[in-house]
């Protein structure tokens, strides 16, 4: 994809998907990934006591939709994202609501917590990233969460070539969340997105 213009700067081609990219997307209104609301995955989730309020991170958070949901329901919420504007949005609605939530301007992968996650709710972090560094992104996931603790991921399908977002077929995402290291749900449960996508949803623990 090409670049945009970012704070700081014009971002040109070889800029795409740093935090100028991102920040570009936030500063034109070009977040259609954005549902306006908590996605209705988690909100299941919440329901069903699927998660519980414990200490979770929620990495490549946006707006903070899910951040602000699981703060009104109790947890201990990180919210991670590399845009300035979106930390800014999200940071802006806790304070309304009067809630709690640690939010981050970081680069995910200079970023190392003091000590692991129960769980950590991936929904649209994986998708932005390119393929190349998934298995990166993996490893990072696996630290971050505890032994035993669960990533409650939705993964984007697409059956386009280019991204973001980028494709997350299941037979992909089943080798790169090895079963030597995350234990697998018996099914993942299809979502529509408001793209006209879909996502698979599921929660696998952390071995």
């Amino acid at each position: 994809m090409s670049g945009t213009t970012g704070e700081g700067g014009v971002c040109g081609p070889a800029a795409a998907l740093t935090r100028c990219y991102w920040q570009g997307r936030y500063r034109e209104g070009s977040t259609g990934w954005d549902r306006g609301v908590p996605s209705p995955t988690l909100e299941g989730w919440l329901h069903d006591g699927t998660l519980a309020p414990c200490r979770i991170l929620v990495p490549g958070c946006g707006r903070g939709h899910e951040v602000v949901a699981l703060a009104r329901a109790g947890f201990e919420v990180t919210g991670l994202d590399y845009a300035p504007a979106a930390v800014s949005a999200v940071r802006e609605r806790l304070a309304a609501e009067d809630l709690r939530a640690e939010i981050l301007e970081a680069d995910l992968f200079a970023y190392a917590p003091d000590r692991p996650f129960d769980a950590v709710y991936e929904q649209t972090c994986l998708c932005a990233l390119e393929p190349a560094r998934w298995e990166a992104y993996e490893r990072l996931l696996h630290a971050w969460v505890a032994p035993g603790g669960i990533l409650a991921a939705a993964f984007m399908q697409t059956t386009s070539t280019q991204g973001p977002p980028f494709a997350c077929p299941p037979a992909r995402m089943r080798e790169l969340f090895a079963a030597e290291r995350w234990e697998w749900p018996a099914a993942l449960v299809a979502v529509p997105h408001p793209l006209g996508l879909e996502e698979l949803t599921g929660v696998l623990r952390r071995r």
